[in-house]
């Protein structure tokens, strides 16, 4: 159940140490480390057909059932089960082939070749036009939507976007299982950035890209080409898919999926009774877990980390733009980082399974610089904010006990922070707020719906100022689709020019040739810049970790994702 290695918005959903007792809150991605979770069927015999397994989301889901459209944690878990993607990944995040094979000879010029006899669930068979028909959605939709930096390097796709052209130059149809595409530069992760994911033309006729999210092939009639077929959707409560019987890798041999969001007080219950077979769990379970004799507990290096971040301007549609005056002082950001005492915070709502980090890019891929060499460490400091306050001007001139900015008006910090209905969240994000009322910031906590929450985000809603999010990184690290200038995922607007070259040198062959050494001290650079500017305080990155029934026979897991689940059976 691989699911789509791209940078891609994820909730960061975590429970408090005092309700432990509860199951866990959080949820991230599903990826494992081979070697510490392993469960396979050569060693439990031949694999049985039939049987139901159920999976657990922590949260109500948004809904948005198409690669192509979703933007949030849970969504992705549910597609996963039944739309595959054209290409794969191993536990190395090397892509490999799956639905289609490539090759080029100069990182610019790609030739698919896509699997024949693939089929939508529709009973149409999937072809090229229907991921030239995907790139076409996200082209006409431009900068606002999520996956623009996915598809804006293909060769006159901003011209097709600007209706300059009517269509892309840099899509080159073949024929049904052949589709060769130019970019616009060879670049070394042109292959790993490029969006992947086809779209059903058949599904969509008629249909304007700006309508297609809220429609019912989104919403509650989605199809796709996986393992199992959609055949009920309560929004936001649960899924129930019936395997593919044609399913082009073979018939899956476990007949039903339900996907259900339960409370996370019944998480440990329903494990122990056998009506829930796999779910992630927060770590502050982890004991509870671990003591259940009838499940399995996987644990596996994450690929995400967790910030605090600044609304420094806006997104005009093309780019970044930085014109939001109240966080525009570094000195600022840097004393509201050395406030934070991030490890007694991880340790309080992560179990001590995570660590900070003072960069944006998490410890297991291989562009991340050490901790170490970062030019501030930012360890634990109220003395050095307050330092830090004093020289920046933000001094409390009334005696209130709270300072006023440097021209002498009042002065707050207005954090926002998603709710999902657990009160610990909300315990969570106060612990924030306390950090910078001691070193004399007044801060006013925002709790806001989740399934509004990245919406304002995306929108700069002016409701927004600080705000708490996280990333999932995927098989090419390249932080520019999240901190670049035109990235509408760059939540933050930050722009600096530097940085911006940066990433786009560490990605040109004309500068880094195939030199990966040479790529990473690029990357290296950029972490630098990001560290001393703070555009958004690195907060933590976890350990992760995902409960499995032992009666769920057939799951590999690696940093990648899961196997297909066509592969895996129960046990009866």
């Amino acid at each position: 159940m691989k699911k789509p290695l791209l940078l891609l918005a994820m909730l960061v959903l975590v429970l408090s140490t005092f309700l432990a007792a509860c199951s866990g809150g959080d949820k991230e991605k599903t990826t494992a480390d081979p070697k510490d979770g392993e469960k396979g069927a050569a060693e439990e015999g031949k694999p049985q057909d039939g049987g139901t397994l159920t999976y657990a989301l922590s949260s109500e889901f948004k809904g948005l059932l198409n690669w192509n459209f979703y933007d949030a944690d849970g969504d992705d878990d549910i597609i996963a089960f039944f739309d595959d993607p054209l290409i794969d990944y191993d536990e190395n995040l090397k892509a490999q082939p799956n639905i289609a094979s490539w090759k080029t000879d100069d990182n610019k010029v790609f030739t698919f070749t896509f699997e024949k006899g693939v089929k939508w669930h529709n009973g149409e068979e999937l072809t090229v036009n229907d991921w030239v028909f995907a790139i076409e959605t996200i082209a006409t939709l431009g900068g606002e939507h999520q996956r623009w930096s996915n598809v804006n390097t293909i060769q006159g796709v901003k011209e097709f976007n600007e209706k300059k052209a009517d269509k892309i130059s840099g899509l080159e149809v073949v024929d049904d299982y052949t589709l060769k595409i130019t970019f616009d530069k060879a670049r070394v992760n042109n292959l790993d950035n490029v969006w992947a994911y086809p779209l059903s033309r058949k599904e969509f006729e008629g249909i304007a890209p700006k309508d297609m999210a809220a429609s019912e092939q989104v919403r509650t009639k989605p199809v796709g080409t996986g393992a199992y077929k959609v055949t009920k959707v309560i929004p936001g409560e649960s899924v129930e898919l019936t395997r593919n019987e044609d399913y082009w890798k073979g018939k899956p041999h476990i007949e039903k999926i339900v996907v259900k969001v339960i409370d996370t007080s019944l998480t440990t219950g329903e494990l122990k009774n056998g009506t829930l077979d796999m779910t992630p769990f927060h770590p502050t379970v982890l004991p509870e877990i671990e003591a259940l004799d009838n499940v399995d507990v996987v644990r596996y290096p994450g690929l995400s980390y967790y910030y605090i971040g600044f609304k420094l301007g806006k997104y005009d549609g093309k780019k970044n733009v930085m014109d939001k005056e109240k966080y525009q002082n570094k000195e600022l950001r840097q004393a509201m980082l050395y406030a934070i005492n991030r490890q007694e915070w991880v340790d309080a709502f992560f179990s001590g399974l995570g660590k900070p980090l003072n960069r944006p890019i998490p410890t297991s891929h291989w562009i991340a610089a050490p901790n170490e060499d970062m030019p501030v460490q930012y360890e634990y400091s109220p003395e050095k904010a307050k330092e830090l306050l004093d020289k920046a001007g933000y001094v409390d001139k009334d005696n209130d006990g709270f300072r006023e900015d440097p021209k002498g008006k009042k002065f707050v910090v207005k954090f926002s922070h998603y709710a999902t209905g657990n009160p610990t969240f909300e315990a969570r994000a106060k612990a924030m707020t306390q950090y910078w009322e001691e070193v004399g910031l007044k801060s006013e906590l925002q709790m806001t719906d989740v399934n509004l929450y990245y919406d304002q985000l995306e929108k700069d809603d002016p409701a927004i100022e600080v705000f708490y999010g996280g990333w999932g990184t995927g098989a090419d690290p390249d932080p520019l689709p999240l901190w670049g200038i035109e990235s509408v995922w760059n939540y933050p607007r930050w722009v600096n020019e530097d940085a911006q070259k940066l990433l786009e040198d560490a990605v040109d062959l004309d500068v880094v040739g195939t030199d990966s050494d040479k790529r990473a001290q690029l990357y290296a650079d950029w972490q630098k810049i990001f560290n001393e500017e703070v555009p958004a305080l690195p907060i933590a990155e976890l350990e992760e970790v995902m409960a499995v029934s032992k009666r769920v026979q057939g799951v590999k897991f690696d940093v990648s994702g899961s196997n297909s689940p066509h592969e895996w059976w129960i046990k009866q």
